[in-house]
């Protein structure tokens, strides 16, 4: 089969984008409006960028060409912490998503507590065992209403992490089982991880052995 991308509608792209793209972790992030409302919401096109400095990448949909009310707030306030999602918070983090308006407040209607953070205002999520408070660094437009995207690029200033999943300078996966985001409804448990020795190479770039 060879599908060519630009004869699909928005939604039937989404779709098969996200059934192919996985597993995605998930960031459940929480902001603060320029008024202080909180917010909390999942979103799965979230990864790493680079090391220095320490930067993260989020895609934020609009939905019918209005903001997110996490993109709105990022942007109006330069702050976000992003929840990393172990299993045990599946429940939440379904609940969470849902399109509600910006005066609800996810803390409460999931029942998580909001814990304060350290260098800037929106509170990280107690529950999480991994906590990034970021900055924003820089946001990207990319598409065109109503579904343009924000890439949100945060520079991560602060990791809370919880003391028994931290050993030889990294988080132990196997103790955080971080939950990943499928198609549609569906999520995966992280399953079993093994170890591969990356190729060694000599001084030219000639693979050794």
């Amino acid at each position: 089969m060879l599908l060519d991308l630009a004869t699909l509608s928005p939604g039937r792209a989404y779709r098969f984008l996200t059934s192919a793209v996985v597993p995605r972790p998930i960031a459940f992030v929480s902001t603060v409006s320029p008024a202080g409302a909180r917010n909390l919401a999942p979103f799965s096109y979230f990864m790493g960028v680079g090391s220095k400095p320490p930067t993260i990448a989020i895609s934020i949909i609009a939905r019918e060409g209005r903001l997110k009310d996490t993109a709105r707030n990022i942007l109006d306030t330069g702050e976000f912490v992003v929840n990393v999602v172990g299993e045990e918070l599946a429940a939440q983090v379904n609940l969470a998503s849902g399109e509600y308006a910006p005066d609800v407040d996810e803390f409460a209607l999931t029942g998580l507590t909001p814990a304060p953070s350290e260098r800037i205002r929106p509170p990280r999520v107690a529950e999480s065992a991994v906590s990034l408070e970021c900055r924003l660094h820089r946001c990207f437009e990319i598409g065109e209403p109503p579904l343009d995207v924000r890439l949100i690029v945060g520079e991560v200033l602060v990791a809370h992490v919880r003391d028994e999943l931290w050993a030889d300078g990294m988080v132990q996966v196997d103790k955080l089982r971080p939950l990943a985001r499928l198609a549609a409804g569906s999520f995966a448990p992280l399953g079993r991880a093994f170890v591969l020795e990356r190729p060694k190479v000599d001084e030219g770039g000639r693979p050794l052995g």
